[in-house]
């Protein structure tokens, strides 16, 4: 059996260069929502990865009291889908190497971008949707999909992200956009510790209306 009481938070950041304009707001809204993922009970360890037409792992599988600041520093284009693969592919094979105890009963993987893909050589759309809808059917891992500057339901939707769980935020609202995927993520944090199945903690921890409002510019 999995820990119930433990979380592993994946994400992965857009660094490429566009996001230079919101480089501070990013930075803002990242170490917020860490620090009430801090408050939130239950143990959690967190993996960042950030890419442009490179991936880079920035740390792997830290206790949540122990993450620093975001660094940020923008550049090149976006190869997002081969990004997504990445992630998802090095997650899995190391949760897969882990007695089965030692396994987080609660997988959360977040993507943050402010462009749409125009880089990746390895992966498609329908490739990546098919990975990420396999490991939310059969493993229960729980996804979400945040976007600037593009229908971000739609490409969520497009690479397997449910529409409650993608949002679009505007380059002015980084924070408020932060903001609703920390309260999210700490519901369905609590709710899957409590015993919910992750099928109904999803449905009640996704973006809301008003939340969906205050993110748009």
């Amino acid at each position: 059996m999995t820990n119930p009481n433990l979380t592993h938070l994946y994400f992965l950041l857009d660094r490429s260069g566009s996001m230079n304009s919101i480089v501070e707001d990013t930075v803002g809204g990242f170490d917020a929502f860490i620090a009430e993922q801090r408050e939130t009970p239950g143990e959690c360890r967190v993996t960042l990865a950030q890419f442009d037409d490179a991936y880079e792992e920035v740390y792997a599988d830290c206790p949540i009291a122990d993450v620093p600041s975001l660094v940020l520093q923008p550049r090149g284009t976006t190869a997002l889908l081969d990004s997504v693969a990445r992630i998802v592919l090095d997650a899995g094979q190391r949760l897969a190497a882990l007695p089965e105890d030692q396994r987080p009963g609660t997988v959360i993987v977040g993507i943050m971008t402010d462009g749409l893909e125009n880089a990746s050589r390895e992966w498609s759309h329908p490739q990546v949707k098919q990975l990420i809808e396999t490991q939310t059917r059969d493993y229960q891992w729980q996804f979400l999909y945040l976007g600037a500057d593009q229908d971000a339901v739609e490409v969520g939707m497009s690479i397997g992200v449910s529409a409650g769980h993608s949002v679009t935020y505007g380059r002015g609202k980084v924070k408020q956009a932060m903001a609703a995927t920390a309260a999210n993520v700490s519901s369905y944090r609590q709710a899957r510790a409590g015993g919910m199945p992750a099928p109904a903690a999803a449905a009640l921890s996704e973006f809301t209306e008003e939340q969906r409002r205050a993110a748009q510019d």
